[in-house]
């Protein structure tokens, strides 16, 4: 079941918005990353909160992707 947009307005302020966004997705891939590193050096990289670190820190790279293809963010 996907999510139907019909026609919401535009924020005005578009581009302070967008970048409080990206410095929220930074932010949480640092701390993403940081946990996983924790867990690596413990030897704890086969349990399960391991694995989701795994996921969120892939669905945060792919929104910094994004931001890359747009244009928004320099590589």
């Amino acid at each position: 079941m996907g999510r139907e947009f019909s026609g919401g307005k535009l924020c005005l302020d578009v581009k302070k918005n967008l970048k409080k966004m990206l410095q929220a997705i930074q932010k949480e891939y640092n701390d993403t990353v940081s946990k996983m590193e924790k867990l690596r050096l413990e030897d704890k990289t086969k349990t399960v909160t391991y694995k989701q670190l795994m996921g969120t820190k892939i669905v945060l790279q792919n929104m910094i992707s994004r931001y890359e293809i747009y244009g928004l963010l320099k590589k």
